[in-house]
């Protein structure tokens, strides 16, 4: 799919190659973020900054896998309405429902509100809780959320309202 293709609304998912990308992907599945499509401009939470706007070709330079998704039922005013308001609230690093913040799926489940929520899990191969994450929930001294509802990309990308509609390329 070429940018130019790219339609208000429409979700982009990453796979990644950080360290927590990996983890969310070992405990969740395919990708490690989610982001929305307005105008030119990505929205989505961010660890560094929360919940931003940046422009596409910014979103675009890590080299990564980005799908592109559309819910072709989508009020895209009404969303981008609710997509602005957020604008600025911080990352939910403990992905606890109902947390001050958005993590990047909640955020994109909150101004789309189709997605279901599932219990969240935090393992890999061998744990039910990952040392990753164990490691992780240690330094916020928080416990894991283990299955308490939330939302990943990889659980929003199985809707059947969504249409795959490409990987992204210039």
């Amino acid at each position: 799919m070429k940018i130019q293709d790219l339609q208000d609304g429409d979700l982009i998912f990453t796979v990644g190659s950080s360290e927590i990308a990996e983890a969310i992907r070992a405990a969740t599945g395919s990708y490690s973020h989610v982001a929305i499509f307005f105008n030119g401009d990505i929205y989505h939470a961010t660890h560094e900054n929360g919940v931003v706007n940046q422009d596409l070709s910014d979103f675009l330079q890590d080299k990564d896998i980005y799908d592109v998704y559309r819910y072709p039922a989508i009020d895209a005013d009404a969303v981008f309405k609710k997509a602005r308001i957020h604008l600025g609230k911080p990352y939910n690093f403990g992905f606890y429902p109902q947390s001050d913040g958005f993590y990047c799926s909640e955020y994109i489940a909150e101004i789309l509100p189709i997605f279901d929520t599932i219990p969240m899990q935090f393992g890999d191969e061998e744990n039910l809780i990952s040392d990753f994450w164990q490691e992780y929930y240690r330094e916020l001294d928080l416990d894991v959320p283990l299955n308490q509802p939330g939302t990943n990309p990889s659980q929003l990308v199985q809707s059947r309202k969504l249409i795959y509609k490409g990987e992204l390329h210039d």
